[in-house]
């Protein structure tokens, strides 16, 4: 998630903290892919357009998109106040959407739907909490609230392993500019929460690779995507820098992995994403036409169709907030699904 100046809505100003779609900076149309390096380039196409500007808070940002089980696409708008959709479910199809959730006091920056109860998780950065819904949108439950290692978390993305144990992208330290962030792992029952990662500068996107033998994770303020190893009990073998993104004025936002296991790198700072191989390879930079460009700011998220390649990928800035389609690299699979 990035941050943006924004009105003040009743959540963040009481922490001072200013939201992020998750980066510090903000650009209009996106330039021209920088050369050989990026590899090709994908073109995505405008599906719709979800969300306009909010007047009470003065910006509308849609992240964390994820589909269910009937096909239908979950996103969150990450800065709606209270009474309008923090989430909304999307026929990508008949290009219509409907209200899933809203409340008086979130602001949800990623979703995710769990292995282990199937319930809807939803990541409240502005007041720490991982909140759940049934897959209808109902029955609200706090799942986890309060302090990790006695200091409170910013969770801004979210992964689940096979068993629904969570591991939280925790982006402590954004607003002070401070290298405080962590990746926190919280266990299926919401009673026990660790740190796996800690000193990292605004941790944004958090992943499991293809074969869930570890995480990948990005820092927003360092352009940075490192590798967390894990072992069997889900504790950290090893920690290494992995891939440092050119993005120029950009910032890493949030991450997606396809079956074959090649990153989704979202952007802020330029309506694109960044597409790697396991191995650190630039393969591809997925760009919104210069045309449709005009007022976007970031391509926050991307869910691929599970089974299929058909991506959507959330883009949002002072023209409003759009779902945006393009053909992965390879097919969709839980992790390339929510986050």
């Amino acid at each position: 998630m990035r941050r943006i100046p924004l009105r003040p809505l009743a959540g963040l100003a009481a922490i001072g903290l200013a939201l992020t779609g998750c980066g510090t900076q903000t650009a209009g149309a996106p330039t021209e892919p920088g050369g050989a390096e990026e590899g090709r380039t994908l073109r995505a196409q405008q599906v719709m357009r979800l969300t306009q500007v909010h007047e009470q808070t003065g910006m509308t940002l849609l992240e964390g998109p994820v589909f269910d089980e009937d096909g239908k696409l979950l996103v969150v708008d990450v800065t709606a106040p209270p009474g309008e959709p923090k989430v909304l479910r999307v026929d990508v199809r008949k290009k219509t959407s409907e209200q899933v959730h809203t409340d008086d006091r979130g602001a949800y920056t990623s979703a995710q739907f769990s292995p282990y109860d199937g319930r809807i998780y939803l990541t409240d950065f502005s007041h720490g909490d991982i909140v759940s819904l049934d897959p209808d949108g109902g029955d609200p439950r706090t799942f986890f609230s309060g302090d990790v290692d006695g200091a409170p978390m910013n969770p801004d993305d979210l992964a689940f392993d096979w068993q629904g144990n969570l591991y939280v992208s925790d982006s402590r330290g954004m607003s002070e500019g401070e290298a405080k962030g962590r990746v926190v792992r919280i266990d299926r029952t919401g009673k026990e929460a660790t740190v796996l990662a800690d000193g990292l500068a605004a941790t944004n996107g958090i992943s499991f690779d293809a074969d869930y033998r570890g995480l990948w994770f990005s820092e927003l303020t360092q352009n940075r995507v490192s590798y967390l190893l894990l072992d069997t009990q889900g504790s950290v073998s090893s920690r290494h820098t992995a891939i440092r993104v050119d993005g120029g004025i950009a910032q890493t936002d949030s991450i997606a992995v396809d079956a074959a296991g090649n990153l989704y790198q979202g952007l802020h700072g330029r309506p694109a994403m960044a597409v790697y191989s396991e191995h650190g390879e630039r393969l591809a930079t997925v760009e919104v036409p210069a045309r449709a460009a005009d007022g976007l700011e970031s391509a926050t998220n991307v869910a691929i169709t599970p089974g299929g390649t058909r991506a959507y990928m959330t883009v949002s800035g002072p023209a409003g907030g759009y779902l945006f389609a393009f053909d992965a690299l390879a097919k969709g699979v839980r992790q390339s699904n929510g986050g």
